[in-house]
């Protein structure tokens, strides 16, 4: 299927081969990270045996050499197969925009002094259900509303009261006296 996108009627976004090349160079920049954080706490051997960055520091090498050997044989291919077409990202963007913004929602956003508090899981777990359900899955609101309430409470009651694991809570947790 070389040139093809794999079946889609939306053009391709980028190549098998361009998504090789730039997955070795972002694992050349994480093994020269590795390697130089294990170089500054001690990548040798010392009287007593490996310094603390010994082994990290090999692991590092190893996956930069095969880094290396996966970009030239991604700069010597040919492929020009599609990695994904713009109709198949925009579904992946479909489902991970939403998921982001449900783990947002959870535990808050910030940065220095600028922040949103977090719901707590039982009410980001319902907001995320019934905007999924009825944008996403295309179901009725009615259905949506109930599992979106049945799914929250479920967890709450097999984790917080059975497991006795607390999740994180919000504001409605700690209105309700759940907190």
């Amino acid at each position: 299927m070389h040139g093809t996108n794999g079946g889609e009627d939306s053009p391709s976004l980028t190549t098998n081969r361009t998504m090789e090349i730039v997955t070795a160079l972002l694992l050349l920049v994480v093994s020269a990270v590795i390697m130089y954080g294990s170089r500054e706490i001690g990548a040798g051997w010392r009287e007593d045996g490996p310094a603390p960055g010994f082994f990290p520091f090999y692991v590092g090498l190893i996956l930069g050499i095969a880094s290396l050997v996966n970009l030239m044989a991604a700069l010597r291919s040919g492929d020009v197969d599609s990695f994904v077409s713009r109709n198949a990202f925009g579904r992946v963007l479909a489902v991970l925009l939403p998921a982001t913004l449900y783990v947002a929602l959870i535990g808050g956003v910030g940065h220095g002094d600028v922040g949103i508090k977090g719901l707590g899981i039982y009410v980001a777990s319902f907001l995320f259900i019934v905007g999924f359900m009825t944008t996403i899955g295309r179901e009725p609101v009615w259905k949506a509303l109930l599992i979106a309430l049945v799914v929250p409470v479920s967890v709450f009651v097999l984790f917080e009261k059975w497991f006795k694991v607390a999740l994180p809570k919000g504001p409605l947790e700690a209105w309700l006296g759940l907190a």
